[in-house]
């Protein structure tokens, strides 16, 4: 029998995390220029200054995910006998919080700048002997950095969908957070161009609010990962559809009379158990076990370990979805027809 201690990714999808990768790097570079960028223009304006501090803090995720790529495939040792497929959620983590501590500061900040009803300046500086505002500068940068914040964020959306990378869709949060900050800023920026002193920090502030929603739903989604929730789709909107596949698939088969499981999320993959029901008299029940576990795995690239076990029975106190019906912590499963097997 098979130990399944390693992970490698389908060769469509190694090939689309190589292309992420190669992508993150392209953010970092980025965002470095784009930081220099914007401090030359900084400037008192507000909203500029939040713009700056989000693509600061907008290298936070490209380098988890960088960092998580180079340990999630790691062979399991002593220590960590489940391997190193949970470095991708650590990553997910810390780029998720890394948004919702973006958005606060925004918040904040702009808060107490609209509290004072301070008026930022922007003046006038010398540019090749001629006097310009620096508020079309301010601009220039900001919408020099908003276009490829929109392309990054668009490309590694769709990446993050096929791999199942929250990772990456959290990073793709980040940039939409990006450019709609920039945004706000050339608003603002115009606005107290225009005499409204308020325009900058209200800009700045309703950004910055979308930036905390977006934070966080996705580090409530991260943490709930790390308690070993039920997988979700990457964006979290809704409960991944393989669990129910899988059970249905697995019930199927003929010589099931039930079954039940349960799964959680390791970064990309999802490992979990699986209680079968076997008809009375089945034979070659080791080898139905093996098989079926092989069947799961083979059934979607994400199913990558999962222990197979027969039991007599199982409880109407658990329901089809892997949970306790009654709010038991545990499936109350009968006594196993043969010792546990590991498919």
């Amino acid at each position: 029998m098979r130990v399944y201690d390693r992970f490698e990714l389908p060769p469509d999808k190694a090939e689309l995390h190589r292309r992420a990768v190669r992508l993150q790097w392209w953010t970092i570079g980025f965002f470095v220029l784009a930081i220099a960028l914007l401090a030359l223009t900084l400037g008192q304006s507000q909203a500029m200054k939040a713009a700056w501090i989000e693509d600061m803090l907008a290298l936070v995720p490209p380098a988890a995910f960088l960092i998580a790529a180079r340990f999630r495939n790691r062979q399991p040792d002593d220590r960590f006998p489940y391997g190193y497929h949970r470095s991708v959620s650590i990553a997910f983590l810390a780029g998720s919080v890394a948004l919702l501590g973006l958005g606060g500061y925004v918040v904040y900040d702009s808060l107490t700048r609209l509290i004072a009803r301070e008026r930022p300046p922007i003046g006038l500086i010398e540019v090749f002997g001629q006097r310009v505002w620096l508020g079309w500068l301010m601009i220039a940068a900001l919408v020099v950095t908003m276009v490829p914040a929109i392309l990054l964020g668009r490309a590694k959306k769709r990446l993050a969908h096929h791999l199942h990378d929250k990772v990456l869709y959290a990073d793709a949060e980040m940039n939409r957070a990006d450019w709609l900050t920039a945004g706000a800023a050339i608003l603002g920026v115009l606005g107290i161009g225009a005499g409204l002193w308020w325009a900058d920090a209200v800009a700045a502030l309703v950004i910055g609010g979308d930036i905390v929603r977006d934070g966080t739903r996705t580090s409530r989604s991260a943490v709930a990962n790390l308690m070993d929730n039920r997988p979700r789709v990457v964006d979290g909107s809704r409960p991944h559809p393989l669990h129910d596949r899988l059970l249905t698939a697995v019930r199927d088969h003929d010589w099931v009379a039930d079954a039940w499981l349960r799964l959680r999320e390791e970064g990309h993959v999802f490992v979990g158990e699986l209680l079968v029901v076997p008809v009375p008299g089945t034979d070659r029940l080791v080898e139905r076990l093996e098989g079926l576990g092989a069947f799961a795995r083979d059934l979607d690239w994400r199913m990558h370990d999962l222990v197979v076990a027969p039991v007599s029975r199982i409880d109407s106190a658990v329901d089809g979805h892997g949970a306790p019906a009654d709010g038991l912590p545990y499936p109350q499963a009968g006594a196993p027809a043969v010792p546990h097997v590991t498919a």
